[in-house]
């Protein structure tokens, strides 16, 4: 699929031009009200494999299905150093996620009858530039004011800082006065001040601060018992620590585990100051979803894109961005590379992922979950996989990739099903490249299962056995290759690599 994270680092994704997302959590009229024992399994086995792929300390996952909570579990360690286990009631940063509740609560006003989406903000605040008070509350929403950003955005790891001298006042002043990214309403750049003037409109328009708003509108009536707002330098009792590897993301590799450090001014914290638990995310969604924090009609205009001027959609909507995923439609709250929640508002389905691992990316495998309703997801186009082989990928994850072979046969009953040898070899080397080494063997030996007298799968298999360092199965492997090619350079070579290092 297409990561929903790239719309943050300002890369617009593919909306949809048909009709936005529906307005609630449709009912399938064959949707299974439960998560059954084959996809609890399901679930399960994705996450062990992506826990391990990705060096996730700990996790929570929730799946909701026709408005109840049909898969709820907790993994892992919340704190590395007293080896404290994730639970339940862990609360895990939202981080960005956040500017979804943000969304909600704008909805809320309008619900209210306080102000319009289409009302430019200095109607409501009048002391901002004159350049600023055109732009309309939509625009802020969807990242389409073209504002300049408080943030300076980090290089590597971090939450980055703001302008200024690092303070709320000098930040404020400072950013007043930087020129704008680009004309309102014709680009779409992602900008936390969008979301300071958010959280400045919801104080004055509702009457009370913008934390109390939303604790009174939102997690109240939704159940959520652990939701709390704050950063890294504010004591929550339950809260996991989150932790990063030094350099970026693992994927097979060893790196040192260090802190990660969350700094959210108190004004920013409609773009990014939310804490929760899964429960706590799921409940929300499912009132959000059955008309207890919304209408219809306001559903369907927060999941609705913001426009730009000439009217195309833009991809974010009012506080979500959206998407479509092989035809199936997706809300999503993403924050920090280390939580997300999807909403797949046609199919009656939901899934809230939430780690302590900055850089866990969980909108990258929030599709393969959702998968084990809705199996045509597995097979949606992307991700570097052509769709045979993501459906193939998908279950042989559930299989623990015990038998690929009979795996595979299981798939190739279905009409179409059909994976070549160069699909095989190509995803058995983006596994190799990621360090997973015991699993580009399965796929390279199944790659030999089904071709067995291509020298090229051999000589493939052998790479797999030599990264995994099994030297005589790869001895073995490259000398069967160059039984059927003699002239196979590559496997001459490497033989006499591991010849010489034998000796």
């Amino acid at each position: 699929m297409n990561s929903l994270l790239s719309v943050l680092a300002g890369v617009a994704l593919l909306v949809p031009a048909t009709a936005p997302p529906q307005l609630h959590l449709v009912a399938s009229a064959n949707a299974p009200q439960f998560a059954s024992p084959r996809s609890v399994a399901g679930i399960d086995a994705v996450v062990r494999d992506q826990m391990r792929h990705r060096a996730i300390p700990g996790m929570q996952v929730a799946v909701i299905r026709s408005g109840q909570i049909v898969y709820n579990k907790a993994f892992g360690i919340a704190d590395l150093e007293t080896q404290t286990p994730v639970t339940p009631r862990t609360a895990f940063t939202l981080n960005s996620a956040t500017k979804s509740f943000t969304g909600v609560a704008v909805l809320q006003l309008v619900q209210d009858g306080k102000l319009s989406l289409a009302d430019p903000i200095g109607r409501y605040l009048p002391d901002l530039p004159p350049t600023w008070m055109r732009i309309t509350v939509a625009q802020l929403l969807a990242h389409l004011s073209g504002l300049p950003d408080v943030l300076i955005q980090p290089k590597g790891q971090g939450t980055g800082s703001l302008v200024g001298n690092g303070d709320e006042a000098s930040a404020w002043a400072a950013v007043q006065k930087m020129p704008f990214q680009s004309p309102t309403g014709t680009q779409f750049s992602y900008n936390q001040t969008n979301y300071v003037l958010l959280g400045k409109l919801i104080d004055r328009v509702s009457g009370v601060p913008f934390q109390r708003f939303i604790e009174e509108r939102q997690f109240a009536p939704a159940g959520m018992r652990v939701a709390a707002f704050g950063d890294g330098r504010d004591l929550m009792p339950g809260r996991a620590r989150t932790y990063r590897y030094r350099g970026g993301a693992v994927q097979g590799q060893t790196r040192p585990v260090e802190h990660a450090w969350d700094e959210f001014s108190p004004f920013m914290r409609t773009a990014g100051g939310l804490n929760a638990s899964a429960s706590d995310v799921a409940n929300w969604l499912i009132a959000l979803g059955d008309d207890t924090l919304l209408t219809p009609a306001s559903r369907r205009t927060l999941w609705s894109p913001g426009r730009f001027n000439n009217g195309r959609a833009g991809p974010w909507a009012m506080g979500w961005p959206v998407s479509d995923h092989g035809g199936h439609q997706v809300a999503a709250g993403i924050g920090g590379r280390r939580s997300a929640f999807f909403v797949y508002p046609h199919d009656d389905l939901a899934v809230v992922v939430l780690t302590n691992l900055a850089g866990a990316n969980p909108e990258e495998f929030i599709d393969e979950i959702a998968g084990q309703f809705l199996p045509d997801l597995l097979t949606a186009n992307g991700g570097g996989l052509p769709l045979p082989v993501k459906r193939l990928r998908a279950a042989l994850i559930a299989d623990g990739f015990a038998d690929p072979k009979r795996t595979y046969d299981r798939l190739r009953r279905a009409p179409g099903f059909m994976v070549s040898e160069d699909d095989l070899n190509s995803w058995g080397g983006m596994l190799l490249d990621a360090g997973e080494a015991r699993q580009a063997v399965a796929v390279f030996g199944l790659a030999v299962a089904l071709h067995p007298d291509s020298a090229n799968a051999l000589d493939s298999l052998a790479m797999g056995y030599e990264a995994a360092n099994d030297r005589p199965r790869a001895i073995a492997n490259y000398q069967a290759s160059l039984r059927h090619d003699p002239g196979n350079d590559h496997a001459m070579g490497r033989l006499a690599v591991l010849k010489e290092q034998a000796q």
